[in-house]
């Protein structure tokens, strides 16, 4: 009976494994367990950071696909046509290189007979390639220069429109993503092309300014910061509350409190956690991810904060990454860990002239990018700082900083129309019209729609505690309601005059606006806002009151007829 047991045995044992002199297989340690990435590469990092910021790019691009038209259009509340004429009637020529350098932008070399095709073409070349590069994860420079090149196209007419700090954050951000890819190869892990250590610096060094710019501006800017009580205003006066905010509004005065806290720490102290090691930079990585969600969660602030997330993903080697990405066998980690293990043995390929030029380029970004952040620097360091500027048309280095103060009362712009021929008779009926997300109707609850922007009904906040003097755009905007035109129309929520015959007249009325309390009687009659009458913003205004105004401006006034 002993004799069978011993091939029985002997089949047991070879079946066991590679005894203990056995090199391990591919993608396991000598343990036998599935083998982790090493630390201090970035390729899965580069696939990570170059999908997040497609998606920004892709938001972007359709924000400006559907709104363009309106806002800067031929038939726009400020042209984009008359803006470049402008540029060039101030430098006393055509679309030369001072015309040029002062409003980068592609739409000099088009016909600006046909704005509307060409913003409408732009938005779409721009959809088209960020949506190539979200859905593939890989992308080359020529791609990311040409993201980089129409965005700019556009912010550079976007006049006010534009004049968000997110969208020179953007074009940075893109500025650096040009230089994380191969010249033109196509593929997620470029093996001649690994990601340049500058780069990766470019970004944290764009996060730390970010973060530290938005710290100081705030230290040095409204009283309610250091008293720590800016937060018991925040949520209900900021730009574009969400639902969320109406909730965390009614906080606890002691919760306020600690979240006023935890933003000085996040903005001050912890941008530095960058320079601190590997352990201390993922750290701050994970902080401010956090915190952007948190934002994110508690307000409409556009795509800044999708945005800012981007360069804090450059905190993370592939190491800490390997996590998002299946380990089988051929994977991405699986070719990034055998790349590893290569590096790791002194396999080198052999140096080629194309990448030595590949990282004369990447030096030669990183001494651009630190000469053009000298201003920078300075605009941080001086009690005196600025937020949110460009100090060249590119854009390439910029400030930033947000909310250095904070508004204490909410005040709306609301527009009415009326069909009666007396905008003065006592039984003039006035109808509101509502906008895509900023408040005006009481019972209906604040939106919800970050990443996308309202580019209309963030600048109606900025109106609201001017005058209309200093926005005249929204003096066109009442001659478009005037004769109902479609176009203006599409960036509200609801015309009171839709199916019938336009208003004759137009007013503006100012209004203080504050949350209900929840579970009080407003709240319980379904109002989510109460409001009260501050008086008049502009008077009643008809066609013939406008027919004037327009022609100063250049407005096309036949098309109020």
């Amino acid at each position: 009976m002993a004799a069978p047991e011993e091939p029985l045995r002997r089949r047991k044992v070879g079946s066991a494994g590679p005894g203990p002199g056995s090199p391990p297989g591919p993608g396991r340690d000598p343990a036998g367990c599935p083998a982790r990435l090493g630390a201090g590469t970035f390729w899965l990092t580069r696939i990570v950071l170059l999908r997040a910021l497609a998606f920004v790019y892709f938001v972007a691009f359709l924000v400006a696909f559907h709104q363009n038209k309106q806002l800067i259009g031929d038939r726009g509340l400020l042209p984009c046509r008359l803006y470049l004429r402008s540029v060039q009637q101030h430098f006393r020529g055509g679309a030369g290189w001072d015309a040029v350098s002062y409003a980068p932008t592609l739409l000099w070399l088009l016909d600006w007979s046909h704005m509307d095709s060409n913003l409408d073409a732009i938005a779409l070349l721009g959809l088209g390639v960020s949506s190539f590069i979200l859905v593939t994860g890989c992308a080359n420079m020529v791609l990311m220069a040409a993201l980089w090149v129409l965005y700019m196209s556009l912010v550079n007419v976007g006049q006010v429109w534009y004049s968000f700090g997110w969208e020179s954050q953007l074009l940075e951000t893109g500025f650096l993503g040009i230089f994380l890819c191969p010249l033109w190869t196509l593929s997620r892990l470029p093996r001649g092309t690994p990601t340049s250590q500058i780069v990766v610096w470019g970004f944290r060094w764009l996060i730390f300014r970010i973060m530290l710019g938005a710290g100081l501006i705030k230290i040095r800017g409204d009283q309610c910061w250091r008293d720590l009580t800016c937060m018991d205003f925040h949520y209900e006066t900021q730009p574009v509350p969400n639902p969320v905010a109406y909730f965390l509004h009614r906080s606890p005065w002691w919760v306020h409190r600690i979240e006023t806290l935890g933003n000085h720490f996040l903005e001050l102290v912890v941008p530095f956690f960058v320079f601190l090691g590997r352990r201390m930079c993922v750290l701050h990585g994970v902080l401010q991810i956090l915190f952007q969600v948190v934002l994110i969660i508690s307000g409409n602030l556009s795509f800044l904060n999708w945005l800012t997330i981007v360069p804090s993903i450059a905190c993370f080697d592939d190491a800490t990454l390997g996590f998002l990405f299946p380990s089988g066998p051929g994977g991405l980690k699986d070719q990034v860990l055998k790349m590893q293990k290569k590096e790791g043995q002194g396999v080198q390929p052999m140096p080629r002239y194309g990448c030595m030029v590949r990282q004369a380029v990447n030096l030669a970004m990183g001494v651009l990018v630190a000469w053009l952040s000298i201003p920078v620097v300075l605009n941080l360091l001086s009690p005196k700082q600025v937020m949110n500027s460009s100090f060249n048309p590119l854009r390439i280095v910029n400030t930033y900083g947000a909310f250095g103060s904070i508004t204490k009362e909410r005040t709306e712009v609301i527009l009415q129309g009326t069909a009666s021929p007396n905008a003065s008779a006592p039984d003039a009926v006035w109808e509101d019209y509502e906008f895509k997300c900023k408040p005006g109707n009481l019972r209906r609850r604040p939106c919800l729609i970050s990443p996308y922007h309202h580019r209309l009904d963030w600048l109606m906040w900025f109106a609201a505690f001017q005058t209309y003097e200093h926005n005249e755009w929204i003096l066109h905007l009442a001659g478009k309601l005037l004769v109902n035109d479609a176009q203006t129309l599409s960036l509200l929520a609801f015309n009171p005059f839709a199916g019938r015959a336009p208003p004759r007249w137009v007013r503006g009325e100012h209004y203080r606006y504050k949350f209900s309390q929840p579970g009080g009687g407003h709240a319980a009659d379904g109002k989510w806002w109460i409001r009260r009458r501050l008086g008049a913003y502009f008077p009643p205004l008809s066609l013939q009151d406008l027919k004037g105004y327009f022609k100063a401006r250049e407005w096309p006034y036949t098309e109020l007829e």
